[in-house]
């Protein structure tokens, strides 16, 4: 197998396969106990510790998920371009490491963060420039390295096996792994950050990431390596570059006149697509481009068709990718505003427990897992036997965009019905105040932008398959690159939302969070109607020949 070591190693030991997934488990768990750990409750930490504003908690907690997010693209190009994804993962872990520990320190040692005061007040020292650069500097490497390991090691396990049906359910147990993981931090760790101490709670975060990276390498000698095969976008920049710099020339329908042959491989020879046909002058042969023995003679004037054809499969999914922007920034608002609805509302669970605010979003976690494995079980088979196929990818994600929209519907609902009980009991001018209803009220919003998440995590496995085959790391990881940008964007709209209206003041009781609901839900009707578009356009080129794979194996 091309770019891969042997399936049997020097030493004997078997490579590949099923062998590999409880390390890769192992070390998925540990990472995300530990990155969850302390991402969940940042905005709890921020205001109680750090003496943080609430609406500028939680545009700081966006900005730390959207680097977590935004991270694993460069992380996956370096996997594809020099290192390989597992020695991206481990070093990401480590520097994951260090900035819990960092972080840690700041509950730990007093001169590192500000003196304690009552929330809401006004005369609350807020941090000097030292404990800032501190906790930043925490931050950046706990997210960054957080962002480093989430999606390339879901890359690094699915380059673990060679057959489509092997693949998807790796997918399937790894998302499951993941988001049972995210659940158990969202309850125990907050809890324990909450009600036990934050230096514990911390604490816990930096021994399960360490444990993480135990697993990861002592898992080592099973795994299959894909070597590094250079930067892939080298050569999309070629491409263009060489279609720039023949533009004028006449195309032809002749096969010989394009160049196959690449690093001593020639590709399978066939006409080269129509679509996006200008691209295919990157390929035409002309006087000098290539050397009298078959090779490039001027790698910046010609491509072969397959890095042409790799060039186009990004240009055709692209206008789907950025409908996933759109999709997951009104996600990034609501998490975080749900949160300080949470810190405004009675958390009791009887009379002796209390519900952290940090943990409040595990009610999305836990319905995205339910509804994984409902959708793999019970709705796509129930959906196979009625039409005799499979729902599609962009039929999963289409139903997504729907309850999402939904779900912010709901939520400007429940916050026009928190706000009209605050106003009953004269809360708006007393910061802190907690407006008497149930934090209960949050969690059919939650659920609902959980169920459509299990709809929209078909994405994942949509790129993987779509992408070329140089760029299979980098297409998971453009998920993540979607929700990084959308929670930078969530920040943004925020503070836009502050500048111009009066909707998001620091105390919500004072302000109208429904009508940000409501802006939310017009964004998004606005984004499924492009996405209908796009997936309406959008045609398919190697998900019906793995589905077909996929049969014929099962069919054996």
């Amino acid at each position: 197998m091309e770019g891969r070591e042997a399936q049997i190693s020097s030493s004997g030991t078997k490579r590949g396969g099923w062998i590999t997934f409880p390390f890769i488990a192992g070390a998925a768990a540990g990472f995300t106990l530990g990155g969850v750990g302390w991402l969940a409750n940042l905005i709890v930490f921020l205001i109680q510790e750090f003496n943080v504003k609430s609406i500028n908690a939680a545009q700081i907690y966006n900005i730390a998920n959207g680097s977590t997010n935004l991270f694993p693209i460069i992380g996956a190009i370096v996997a594809d371009s020099f290192l390989g994804s597992f020695a991206v993962v481990a070093i990401s872990a480590s520097i994951s490491l260090l900035g819990i520990i960092l972080i840690t320190l700041t509950v730990i040692l007093d001169p590192l963060r500000p003196q304690s005061c009552n929330n809401g007040s006004s005369l609350c020292t807020p941090p000097s420039n030292v404990q800032y650069a501190v906790l930043y500097a925490g931050l950046a490497m706990a997210s960054f390295g957080l962002g480093g390991t989430r999606f390339t090691i879901a890359t690094m396990g699915a380059n673990q096996f060679d057959k489509p049906k092997d693949r998807k359910i790796f997918f399937n147990w790894y998302f499951f792994t993941f988001y049972f993981a995210s659940a158990v931090s969202n309850t125990a760790i907050v809890y324990i950050e909450d009600n036990v101490s934050w230096r514990v709670g911390f604490g816990i975060c930096a021994i399960t990431n360490f444990i993480g990276l135990a697993f990861l390498l002592l898992g080592n000698r099973f795994y299959l390596h894909d070597k590094p095969q250079g930067s892939p976008f080298t050569s999309i920049v070629r491409v263009i570059v060489a279609t720039i710099q023949k533009w004028k020339i006449e195309l032809s329908s002749n096969i010989e006149d394009y160049y196959y042959k690449h690093d001593g491989i020639t590709e399978t020879a066939t006409i080269p697509k129509m679509s996006f046909r200008f691209l295919n002058r990157a390929a035409f042969k002309t006087e000098g481009d290539v050397g009298s023995d078959g090779s490039i003679a001027k790698p910046w004037r010609i491509c072969t068709i397959q890095q042409v054809e790799d060039l186009k499969t990004l240009i055709r999914i692209f206008p789907l990718w950025l409908s996933g922007i759109f999709l997951s920034t009104p996600i990034g608002v609501q998490g975080s505003l749900t949160i300080l609805q949470a810190l405004t509302m009675d958390r009791h669970l009887g009379p002796h427990f209390q519900i952290p605010a940090g943990s409040i979003l595990v009610v999305c976690m836990i319905s995205t897992s339910v509804f994984l494995a409902i959708i793999d079980h019970f709705l796509c088979p129930m959906w196979q036997k009625l039409t005799r196929r499979s729902p599609t990818f962009l039929q999963r994600i289409g139903l997504g965009h729907v309850l999402n929209i939904l779900s912010m519907a709901i939520s400007a609902l429940v916050e026009a019905k928190r706000l009209k009980i605050a106003q009953a009991h004269h809360l708006q001018g007393q910061p802190g105040a907690i407006v008497p209803m149930l934090a209960l009220w949050l969690f059919p919003q939650l659920v609902l932008v959980g169920i459509g998440e299990a709809f929209h995590l078909g994405q994942i496995a949509l790129y993987y398959q779509e992408f070329p085959m140089a760029l299979r790391s980098t297409s998971t990881a453009m998920i993540a690159m979607i929700i990084g940008i959308a929670y930078y964007l969530s920040t943004a709209l925020i503070d836009l939302v502050r500048r111009v209206t009066g909707w998001l003041p620091n105390n919500i009781n004072n302000g109208r969070l429904d009508n940000v609901y409501w802006l939310l839900v017009v964004v998004g009707v606005l984004n499924f109607g492009y996405y209908l578009v796009c997936a309406s356009l959008y045609k398919y080129q190697n998900v019906e020949k793995e589905e077909e794979d996929s049969n014929s194996e099962t069919n054996r």
